[in-house]
């Protein structure tokens, strides 16, 4: 676990903020104020990832970053499990305690399902989605064939199978504090203009023993264990949410999230939404082109907020 006040050399000079309604000291950012934009964080990043995004959207927005049990700067109990069930359970405890509403969602990696699993429990809080290389599943028929072809071709997913198998896996995840830029060259990770000592310590440090690796861990093994459970929204939330308005920008140089694989499922999920695809970015394009990332939600938001406010004034 970070310390709270750690600001990695000012780079990220948000002030902590925590709550326990999950059962836990979770971290999240909380800058700003207007419409709420939900930020969520995959594998193995943190409220880190959004830091560029942050500063773009706070002077005009309510900007919400919260870590995951077991990353960042948030807990890592011993004594939980860390499949995807467990992390919107821990959303969804958040959302409420902070009484969080007309969310506009932005969902990066396994943020993806963990928001889809919120929308999918309280469709009556989301306004908008942002998926940013972040898969939106939502109890489509097609998920398990597309993430059984992702897997496939994934050097990532591919990985997770043969170290879950042969054992090795919590011995290598546990090195993350070590080993995290050779996971994110792993996943796609193109801008090394951004290696410096300052920022691997920024993504390193959430994982400074085995035992604090936990929540990385769980993410990987819960797919090669299949322990991982998706929500399956129920009628009405599937029709609410396809009314959104919706954008998904997807680097398309993601080795680890094919772009053909998961925009189908976005499409389906949304069809009033618009896709954009990020030539050159991979699999971390808040890092590797973050203005991009920023305009493009920024456009995305003002393009849509008369119609967010409408539907709020409903």
């Amino acid at each position: 676990m970070i310390a709270a006040h750690e600001t990695f050399d000012g780079t990220f000079p948000y002030r902590p903020h925590f709550s326990t309604a999950a059962g836990f000291r979770q971290h999240y950012v909380d800058e700003g104020s207007g419409p709420v934009v939900l930020c969520l964080h995959g594998e193995p990043t943190w409220g880190y990832l959004f830091r560029d995004l942050v500063r773009r959207l706070a002077p005009t927005h309510r900007v919400v970053v919260p870590d995951h049990m077991g990353f960042g700067k948030s807990a890592t109990p011993a004594d939980r499990t860390y499949w995807l069930q467990d992390h919107v359970d821990n959303l969804e405890a958040l959302v409420l305690d902070l009484g969080l509403r007309e969310l506009t969602l932005v969902l990066h990696d396994f943020g993806g399902p963990v928001g889809m699993g919120l929308a999918a429990r309280r469709p009556e809080l989301i306004a908008r989605v942002v998926s940013v290389n972040g898969p939106t599943p939502f109890g489509q028929p097609g998920l398990g064939a597309a993430l059984a072809a992702n897997a496939a071709e994934s050097p990532w997913f591919g990985w997770i199978a043969r170290a879950h198998a042969d054992g090795s896996l919590d011995a290598v995840l546990g090195e993350l504090r070590h080993t995290v830029l050779s996971t994110l060259k792993l996943n796609g990770f193109e801008n090394n203009a951004l290696i410096t000592d300052t920022w691997l310590a920024a993504y390193g440090a959430a994982f400074p023993s085995p035992a604090e690796a936990a929540g990385a861990i769980g993410w990987a093994k819960g797919f090669a264990a299949g322990a991982h459970t998706f929500e399956t929204p129920g009628a009405e939330a599937r029709a609410a949410l396809a009314a959104l308005p919706a954008l998904a920008l997807w680097g398309t140089a993601d080795r680890t999230l094919a772009a053909r694989h998961f925009l189908p499922l976005f499409a389906e999920a949304f069809p009033r939404g618009r896709a954009v695809e990020l030539p050159g970015v991979g699999h971390y394009s808040p890092e590797d082109a973050p203005e991009t990332v920023a305009e493009l939600v920024e456009r995305f938001l003002a393009e849509t907020a008369a119609e967010t406010r409408a539907r709020g004034a409903a």
